[in-house]
């Protein structure tokens, strides 16, 4: 049984969130999936966590759904789609809805839902051990957690049907070239990168960078005209916050800004 399938280490400015079930590849049971909700959570309700970094423990990032959990229950139903419902779903709407950037450091496979949730992410930082894969097809499923949505708009319809149709892992640096990931570094620079990033996120203008997520989601479906009116408004917002203040006072005294991440 696992104790804690999920830790949390509260840095300055962010947190560390790794998902722990090493001998399981990480791959989600509905305790873990419970854990990282409360995780999320209470980072999201903290004024201080201004970024997140999400990562896996041992050799892997995380293999998606647990089968051998779900086989073992006695009263197994396979209704996949009420587990999305429950689970998955609004584990993916959360991380894309957290108002603060959102890292993920792949540090091994990267598979099935675990593949998408990283993708999810606002950044994906991976070793260059690391593998993505849509494994859905191999075991006759649909790619979930958002995979269908994003693998288009990553990598274009031909690549998204050949990794989502075909099932083969897709290495670090290829991801990074396809436009799947940010950045793909050596394994043993992964924490040190992706610690670094969420530092600066930490020290930036956290509402304005809250406001930039908006406006990319938005544009995913807006027209150009409806995009060009959220812009107005979410910059209308910006410019009342204290960090554009800020921001502008720093510019003129030639010095580095000190952001505190409000509203207002």
């Amino acid at each position: 049984m696992d104790e804690t399938p999920i830790l949390v280490d509260k840095r300055a400015g962010y947190r560390v969130v790794t998902l722990n079930r090493p001998q399981r590849l990480n791959a989600f049971n509905e305790a873990m999936h419970r854990a990282l909700k409360s995780a999320l959570d209470e980072a999201e309700a903290d004024p201080s966590c201004r970024a997140l970094l999400l990562t896996g423990a041992g050799r892997g990032f995380c293999t998606g759904q647990d089968l051998a959990d779900r086989l073992a229950k006695a009263d197994f139903k396979p209704d996949l789609g009420g587990s999305l419902g429950a689970f998955y779903n609004p584990l993916v709407r959360k991380l894309r809805a957290l108002p603060f950037p959102v890292v993920a450091a792949v540090n091994g496979i990267a598979a099935g839902a675990g593949c998408n949730i990283a993708l999810n992410c606002d950044f994906v930082l991976a070793a260059r051990s690391a593998s993505f894969v849509q494994i859905f097809a191999k075991v006759g499923l649909v790619p979930d957690s958002g995979g269908t949505w994003l693998l288009p708009r990553l990598v274009g319809a031909a690549r998204a049907r050949g990794l989502a149709l075909l099932a083969e892992p897709l290495p670090a640096e290829k991801a990074e070239n396809w436009g799947l990931i940010w950045r793909a570094v050596d394994d043993a620079a992964l924490m040190t990168e992706a610690e670094k990033l969420c530092a600066q996120f930490a020290a930036a203008p956290t509402h304005g960078l809250s406001l930039i997520k908006r406006a990319l989601d938005a544009a995913e479906t807006n027209t150009f005209d409806a995009q060009l009116e959220l812009e107005r408004d979410l910059q209308r917002e910006a410019g009342s916050t204290p960090d554009y203040a800020e921001g502008v006072r720093a510019f003129l005294e030639k010095r580095a800004p000190r952001f505190t991440g409000r509203k207002g």
